[in-house]
């Protein structure tokens, strides 16, 4: 059965969810990495972090994520410097950089050129460049043939998160459904009211539910405008795109 998360960015009563999810969950074809990987560092990898100015939030689950779109490669300039996740980074290991799905995910990333395709471990956060889902190891690279290229576009399943891995057999976590919900897009947060009441205006000439909620940020009270989305994950994601394409690229998805 088909099932969708979010690329989301933020999810109340103790749940952040975020941006690119589209349909399905997969089946590990390939062989698991052998060794038996730490989670000590999960609950700290959840935090939302801020780089280049922009918030992101890791997703509470991996569960039925989805997503196409550029991959890169990193390697000898980072080989032996610390991830994200604490460990340091081997450029030789079968992992990868994602911004946002849970640290020990293990997901099958397929080359849409040539169909070759591998399972790695995320571990480390990014990248950061537009268009860019995922950074991968040079290992994994090298086995999807994307060395030379440097890029190439790719599907990526996640797979899940290691529960246990004992006599080469992964099982991974149970974790809750996340298709429906009560969704919305924030798309502006203001310290001046008049110009989020002004955009709330100018939305409800096409929209039907815009509001401006206060919230209170590092002491300072924000005007965030919000407009009320589908409460299916494929549909709201569509209308998150469609607010981007009009023009508010930093409108993000939320489930309440």
């Amino acid at each position: 059965m088909e099932k969708i998360p979010l690329k989301i960015l933020n999810f109340q009563r103790g749940i952040f969810l975020t941006a690119i999810f589209f349909l399905a969950i997969s089946i590990l074809n390939g062989c698991a990495p052998k060794r038996r990987v730490s989670v000590k560092y999960k609950r700290g990898t959840y935090r939302p972090y801020r780089v280049n100015g922009k918030t992101y939030y890791p997703l509470p689950s991996a569960y039925g994520f989805r997503e196409e779109g550029y991959a890169s490669w990193y390697g000898p300039g980072f080989h032996g410097k610390r991830t994200a996740s604490g460990e340091p980074y081997n450029m030789y290991a079968m992992t990868a950089a994602h911004k946002i799905l849970p640290m020990n995910t293990y997901v099958r990333v397929e080359n849409l050129k040539n169909h070759r395709s591998v399972v790695v471990r995320i571990n480390d956060r990014g990248p950061f460049v537009k268009n860019r889902i995922i950074d991968l190891s040079y290992a994994a690279a090298k086995r999807l043939g994307m060395i030379g290229d440097g890029t190439a576009r790719v599907r990526i399943v996640a797979l899940g998160e290691v529960k246990s891995h004992k006599d080469n057999v992964v099982t991974f976590e149970k974790v809750p459904d996340f298709l429906h919900g009560d969704f919305y897009v924030q798309v502006g947060a203001f310290l001046n009211p008049d110009n989020a009441y002004r955009l709330k205006w100018k939305l409800s000439q096409n929209f039907k539910t815009v509001r401006v909620k206060k919230a209170v940020t590092n002491g300072m009270l924000f005007f965030k405008v919000q407009v009320d989305a589908p409460d299916n994950l494929v549909k709201a994601r569509r209308f998150e795109r469609e607010l981007e394409n009009l023009g508010f690229y930093e409108a993000f998805l939320v489930a309440r």
